[in-house]
């Protein structure tokens, strides 16, 4: 297939200081992004001294809602997973050949749900297994989110063996807030996001702060699917055994940073509110009992603030009440060499304020930079950095849409 390129001038916006925990806001948001007021995201780095030259280039076009993207280790070829059409692919990252698989599960594609995310067993082609997430439905037609996984064989065009390994409970009469990110931590453990649902409470409590089911949660589980046995709440009855942390409420952004081994969170708010957050081993990041969020078309909090409480673990980063948010989906540490400017830097998705966000990180103080991609009307959805000198690759949310590639211009 041909590819179009573009070339991306870089830093081309009014200079300020962007939204966060210190700055005004920028964007439009609040929800998950799912509308956009048509407002442009403002603000830039104050001195442009890291910006660089970008050629914007299309890998592939033509998907329907592509969510999760994931290389395979030979760097060539990614997997791309399509929302609606339930449908995996395999492309050639050179050609943008596109390569339907058979053998995936079926999913419930209502509202924000479908296939979901993928990722790749760290140990492949040994260990070759391809992970999914999707949503899908029981006898009642309650929905909720689920991790599977099945043999990606050379040469065969489909996943074979394809089990599942973990469904979320309980299941809820809800399309929305599956959160839904998969990756494999630096100690081999597969790390799941579960959104609340939209499901407010569960027994007294709101199903995030009530341990004794696993939505608003990121679960950890073994690559078979089994609870492993350093979890931190196995010997806890009120805690159930997958869960890691706990409090969150639609956090659609994962990744893990190259250095430190960390994993790094990102969820959505309810109006603005939205959070970067560092995992840590049972930590109860707060909602909706602590959040910077305002309720739904008032100036109201939904909670206490975040550093007011000391028993919930504070965001690294977030954006206040009427900063207009930055609903985030999708997230990347750059670690390749095509651009020496940004490794290190963190990569997430802005939905509604249609732009790509780059965070400049040292140790866990994060200030956001020059925006990239605000001229295109795109909705981010992923993005992952290729091996070696393959760019950033991106997944742009809609019908049809492309995967693109940054480059070096």
């Amino acid at each position: 297939m041909d590819r179009r390129s573009y070339l991306s001038a870089l830093g081309v916006v009014a200079a300020g200081s962007l939204a966060g925990c210190s700055g005004n806001g920028s964007g439009d948001g609040g929800s998950d992004g799912e509308e956009s007021d048509g407002s442009e995201p403002d603000g830039a780095d104050t001195d442009g001294s890291d910006t660089v030259g970008v050629t914007v280039e299309t890998v592939t076009e033509g998907l329907e809602h592509p969510w999760g993207v994931a290389f395979l280790p030979d760097g060539k070829r990614l997997l791309v997973t399509e929302r609606d059409a339930g449908r995996l692919s395999l492309v050639d990252r050179e050609s943008g050949e596109r390569e339907p698989l058979g053998g995936t599960p079926e999913v419930y594609a209502g509202g924000q749900g479908g296939l979901l995310d993928v990722a790749v067993h760290p140990g492949f082609p040994d260990e070759p297994w391809v992970y999914l997430t999707y949503s899908a439905t029981n006898d009642t037609g309650a929905s909720g989110t689920h991790l599977g996984r099945g043999r990606l064989d050379p040469g065969a065009a489909r996943l074979s063996s394809f089990e599942l390994l973990h469904a979320a409970e309980p299941f809820v009469e809800s399309d929305g807030h599956y959160g839904s990110r998969v990756v494999f931590g630096t100690d081999g453990a597969a790390y799941l996001t579960v959104g609340d649902r939209q499901f407010k409470n569960f027994g007294p409590d709101h199903v995030a702060q009530n341990t004794t089911n696993e939505l608003g949660a990121t679960l950890r589980l073994a690559p078979d699917g089994s609870v492993p046995d350093d979890n931190p709440f196995l010997e806890d009855p009120d805690v159930e055994d997958t869960i890691f942390s706990y409090g969150h409420r639609n956090p659609q952004s994962m990744a893990v940073h190259p250095e430190t081994g960390e994993l790094w969170q990102a969820e959505h708010g309810e109006r603005d509110g939205d959070e970067i957050n560092v995992l840590e081993r049972g930590g109860n990041y707060g909602w909706p009992v602590a959040t910077y969020a305002c309720e739904y078309g008032t100036d109201d909090p939904v909670g206490d603030r975040p550093d007011e409480r000391e028993e919930f673990v504070e965001p690294v980063h977030y954006w206040e009440c009427g900063s207009g948010g930055f609903p985030p989906s999708g997230a990347a540490f750059y670690d390749g060499e095509a651009f020496p400017a940004w490794r290190g830097d963190l990569f997430l998705g802005n939905l509604a304020g249609e732009y790509l966000g780059r965070f400049a990180v040292d140790g866990r103080s994060v200030e956001e930079r020059e925006p990239l991609l605000t001229d295109r009307g795109w909705r981010i959805r992923a993005i992952e950095s290729a091996p070696g000198n393959g760019g950033l690759h991106v997944a742009i949310d809609g019908d049809p849409a492309p995967i693109v590639r940054l480059v070096p211009e």
